[in-house]
Formats: structure tokens, C-alpha cells, sequence
């Protein structure tokens, strides 16, 4: 089974859907990642990819895509350049299940990348598509207005009990992007949100997704 990931930025993928990478990759699915943005600086963007892709070995996903767009200016590109980025990934993917973030998060990069990536997974190009699930993304998902709009309600967990190491392990490669508790980009906090989400299924560790499409 083809699984693909779409992560705004580097990292949002191991924070929403870590664990869950991992579990796909225990069964033998193949998973792809796509990044859509990157730093503008080249020796940020250097070292941002060299941890995204140790980070990813470290889960096992596949293949890595970075689009390599402006980070806070997905929204000032012509959306059909967003949507055909994303188009040409799943043409060539053919992904059976994919994860895209919460359109409701505050960052408006994850709202564009959300939007872009369900006009890519339309049925009549995808028929061979079972699942779109979205994420929540720490210090984005939980940081928006509250509104009906925004909330992030989850109706789908994943018992991530087995690969929850797998997941801080892959989160420390993002050197860059880790913070100490209180941050909720902290392995700490990574950790409580796992346990809480997993207390909701009386799990260790579990991660929460919005089922957007199911084909049974």
C-alpha cells in the first residue's frame, strides 16, 4: 500500500503523523513524505533537509519530496502553482491513503497546503484513493481562534504504543525545530499529547486524526 504524507513545513509530518509513519512502515505500505516549503536561506535549507531526511530514515518512509516553496508565502503564489505542485506528486504516488494537516490550524501555510492537497485528491483522478485523514500539529492545531471553523475534532486514533520511541527519536533529529517543555514542540509535549490521545482508547499511545474521506 502507497501512503503519502503532506507536511507544510519540515517536521509538521513527525509531530502529526510520526508514530503512525512508522506503524504503516511495520507493515510493509511504503510512505512518502512532501514538504511542501523551505527555509530561503541556503544554509538553513541545508540543514533543515539534512534533518527532515535523517528524520524520515528513521521512520522508514520511502521517499522525500521537498516542493521547496516560500515558508509564509504559499499565499502569495498563484494557487494553481500550489495545486499542480501537489497534483504531480499524487499522479505520481498513487497514494491509498494520505494524511494532510488540519485546515483549521494558524498557520495559514497549513490551510493553503490542506485546500491545494484536496484538490489534487480528487475521486475522478484517483480512484484508487481509500483514506484522507488530517492531523493535528502541535503549536498550530491547538494555537488558532477557537471557532466551529477552526476545532480540531478527532474521530480516528492510531495505537502508536509500539512506535512512540520511534517517534521522539525522529523528532530529535529536528534539532532546529526542538524546544524544552513547557513548548509544545518539546518531546515532552509530544509525549503527554501521545498519552492523552491514547487515554481516549485506553492505549499507551495513540495519535488523533479528522477522517475527511472514506471509501469502503
Amino acid at each position: 500500500m502507497n501512503v503519502l504524507v503532506f507536511a507544510p513545513h519540515n517536521d509538521d509530518e513527525v509531530l502529526g503523523v510520526g508514530g503512525t509513519i512508522a506503524k504503516h512502515v511495520s507493515l510493509g505500505h511504503n510512505v512518502y513524505v512532501c514538504e511542501a516549503t523551505s527555509g530561503r536561506d541556503k544554509e538553513r535549507l541545508a540543514n533543515i533537509r539534512s534533518e527532515a531526511l535523517n528524520a524520515h530514515r528513521m521512520l522508514g518512509v520511502k521517499e522525500t519530496f521537498f516542493l521547496d516553496l516560500p515558508v509564509v508565502g504559499l499565499a502569495d503564489i498563484p494557487r494553481k502553482e500550489l495545486n499542480k505542485s501537489m497534483y504531480d506528486i499524487v499522479m505520481k504516488i498513487k497514494p491509498e491513503v494520505v494524511y494532510i494537516p488540519h485546515k483549521g490550524d494558524m498557520h495559514i501555510d497549513h490551510t493553503m497546503v490542506a485546500e491545494s492537497a484536496m484538490v489534487a485528491l480528487r475521486p475522478v483522478n484517483n480512484p484508487q484513493l481509500k483514506a484522507i485523514y488530517a492531523y493535528e500539529t502541535l503549536s498550530e492545531t491547538e494555537w488558532n481562534i477557537p471557532s466551529a471553523d477552526n476545532v480540531f475534532v478527532p474521530n480516528v486514533w492510531s495505537d502508536i504504543s509500539d512506535t512512540i520511541d520511534k517517534k521522539l527519536e525522529a523528532m530529535k533529529c529536528y534539532k532546529s525545530q526542538l524546544y524544552d517543555f513547557p513548548h509544545p514542540r518539546s518531546l515532552d509535549a509530544i509525549e503527554a499529547l501521545s498519552k492523552l490521545r491514547g487515554s481516549t482508547i485506553c492505549v499507551a499511545n495513540a495519535e488523533s486524526f479528522m477522517l475527511i474521506r472514506s471509501l469502503i
